[in-house]
Parts: structure tokens; C-alpha cells; sequence
């Protein structure tokens, strides 16, 4: 099986210090993009759990086990996996990542590209998935161009070990990187776990929920209301921009 070729890169913008002021948006990708819930996300906790089982000779139980736990200690599985057993991670995110039918998993808001076009500011993808699989769905959304670079796990390595998010440190040389500020930051994310340890940073935070399942626990925990780390509750990503309008969120530029 094979990722669908994604569109060639654009130049990335050089290191150092901030380019410009003005907002800089995170996206995250699953769940922020598009309706990862649906079809995607399924698959992926599917092919992660057989790789468990498969790499670690355990029972289904098990390895769902491995699977949840690891990605809520750590942020994501892969993190767990490679800290207490000999899997090769280049290995497991190509496989629990490609879908030879991706076209017809893919789902989105109508008009995405032109809701991401009309935002102010730069635009950065943040994401725990590989990069393959993350180019592979901007493609297929048609919005790879709008965004200056896409930051998958890969990237969030240091010479030690693997990194993801919500890690802060992660967070601060990607920005750093990208030559952004963190009072300029904006994050956009479905997972509210992200948002409250990336807040205590001082970057603004987004929480989108129109993509989120109607049974997750995370929206039974907030009701129709919004934590205390989150700067400003959308369902769709038209609202950012009624978010700036309103003065939820602080437009720097």
C-alpha cells in the first residue's frame, strides 16, 4: 500500500528571529481540518492495535490497552512504544498511516479553503501524525499551499527521543524554527488537553468541536460553555474570523 503522492513543497521560511508580527496560526490536523472521527481515525486505532499485537505477540485487550494508555500519558502511542519496546517508528507510522482509499475518507467543511485564505497572518500545520500521511490529506483537501509548512512528529524529535504534542519545550523550538513569537501564536485543536498545557505558555488557544464525536467525554465535561484555558470555543472554522472581529482573540499586526 502506498500514501498518495502529495503536491511538491513549498520553500520554507528561513530560522531565526520572528519574520513579521501578527497572528500565527497552529492547525492542528484531525479533528481541526477535517472530520477525522468519521472514517480516518477509526482505521488508525484499528492498524495500531494490530501492530501491537503483531510486534508485541499480546492479546487484542492488550495492545487497545497499550494503544490508549501511551497516547494518554504521552501524548501519542508511537511515544510509549518506542520508550518501553523495540518498535521501529518509521515503520509504525507508515503502516497505521496509509489508506490506499484516502479520497473517500477524507471529510471536510465546504469552503475550507477559502475560510483558511481570508485568516490574516501565517499559517502552520501542527501535527502528532507523520508527515506522508498529513501532505497526503492537505492534498486531498486541497489546502497544502495556503500553509508555509506542515510540523509533523518527525520533526518534533530532538537527538534523544521522540517528541510530541503537548510537549513545551517541543512547542518553543517550533516556534522558535518558524521565527514566531509566542504572544503571536494562535492554536487551533480539537484535543483540550493540548490547550490547557500549550495556555500555560501564554499562546491564545481555539478549541474546535464541530468535528469531535457526540458522545466525547470531552464535551460532556464542558457542556456548551468553555475551560478556563480556552480563549475561544468554535464548531466551525469560519468562526476564527468572528473571533478576531469580536476581540477573542487578539489580532497583533
Amino acid at each position: 500500500m502506498t500514501v498518495p503522492r502529495p503536491r511538491p513543497r513549498r520553500p520554507q521560511r528561513a530560522t531565526g528571529a520572528p519574520t513579521s508580527r501578527g497572528p500565527v496560526w497552529l492547525f492542528d490536523l484531525d479533528n481541526t481540518l477535517h472530520a477525522a472521527s468519521r472514517a480516518i481515525f477509526p482505521a488508525i486505532n484499528a492498524g495500531m492495535t494490530q501492530y501491537i499485537i503483531d510486534a508485541l505477540g499480546v492479546s487484542r485487550d492488550q495492545a487497545n490497552h497499550l494503544r490508549t494508555s501511551y497516547t494518554q500519558r504521552y501524548g501519542a502511542a508511537l511515544l510509549g512504544l518506542t520508550r518501553h519496546h523495540r518498535i521501529d517508528p518509521h515503520d509504525f507510522l507508515k503502516v497505521v498511516h496509509t489508506f490506499p482509499d484516502l479520497p473517500n475518507m477524507v471529510y471536510a467543511e465546504r469552503g475550507l479553503a477559502r475560510t483558511l485564505r481570508a485568516l490574516p497572518g501565517r499559517k502552520i500545520v501542527l501535527t502528532n501524525a507523520p508527515e506522508a500521511y498529513a501532505r497526503a490529506v492537505l492534498a486531498e483537501l486541497g489546502i497544502e499551499r495556503i500553509f508555509e509548512r506542515v510540523i509533523a512528529i518527525e520533526h518534533m524529535r530532538t537527538r534523544s527521543r521522540w517528541r510530541a504534542k503537548p510537549d513545551r519545550a517541543m512547542l518553543r523550538e517550533t516556534l522558535r524554527r518558524a521565527g514566531a513569537s509566542l504572544a503571536d501564536a494562535i492554536l487551533i485543536e480539537d484535543t483540550h488537553g493540548h490547550l490547557k498545557r500549550y495556555r500555560q505558555l501564554g499562546i491564545q488557544t481555539v478549541w474546535i468541536t464541530g468535528h469531535l464525536p457526540a458522545r466525547s467525554p470531552s464535551l460532556r465535561l464542558s457542556g456548551r460553555g468553555r475551560p478556563h484555558y480556552v480563549d475561544h470555543r468554535i464548531r466551525s472554522l469560519k468562526s476564527l474570523q468572528t473571533g478576531l472581529q469580536s476581540g477573542r482573540l487578539r489580532h497583533t499586526g
